[in-house]
């Protein structure tokens, strides 16, 4: 017997505990990788949101749900980590791009290959299925969270 969606956990709540899985399984890999490189569940989720071209601070941070000043300190811890690098942004004299250096590159390649492994795991543990119907959902396009705000029903007291 399924509950409906009021006697169940919100989805987002389930959505959240995913991601920290895949976070905390991720941050956990590279810890027993043991090369003395430590790299927090924070910028595991940094990385995870900058494009190979480049991003702006307030972009990562506009990504990541986190404020400016927040953004800019992990950006700044990976820098001194060697991951990382701030640099001009041909397009805007006012603006910085964050972009992955040759090692920040190797490091999302192994997280990638990590990412990869730790799915194959989880399909052992709840199904191929599971997992590819998972992935589907969540490669459908959802429309903006603005279009649907105005769907939702009036929730006025009268």
């Amino acid at each position: 017997m399924s509950s409906s969606p009021s006697e169940s956990e919100p989805l987002i709540r389930l959505l959240w505990r995913a991601h920290h899985w895949f976070r905390a399984a991720l941050t956990a890999a590279f810890e027993t990788e043991g090369d003395g490189t430590s790299i927090s569940a924070a910028h595991v989720t940094l990385l995870s949101q900058l494009p190979s071209e480049g991003v702006s601070i307030a972009e990562l941070a506009r990504r990541l749900g986190v404020s400016a000043p927040t953004a800019h300190q992990w950006v700044h811890e990976l820098v001194a980590l060697g991951v990382v690098t701030v640099e001009s942004d041909p397009r805007s004299a006012r603006s910085k791009l964050v972009r992955l250096t040759a090692a920040g590159a190797r490091r999302r390649s192994e997280a990638m290959q990590m990412l990869a492994g730790l799915e194959t795991a989880l399909a052992e543990r709840i199904g191929v299925d599971t997992v590819n119907a998972l992935r589907a959902a969540l490669e459908e396009p959802w429309g903006s969270p603005e279009s649907v705000a105005t769907e939702l029903p009036d929730r006025s007291v009268e």
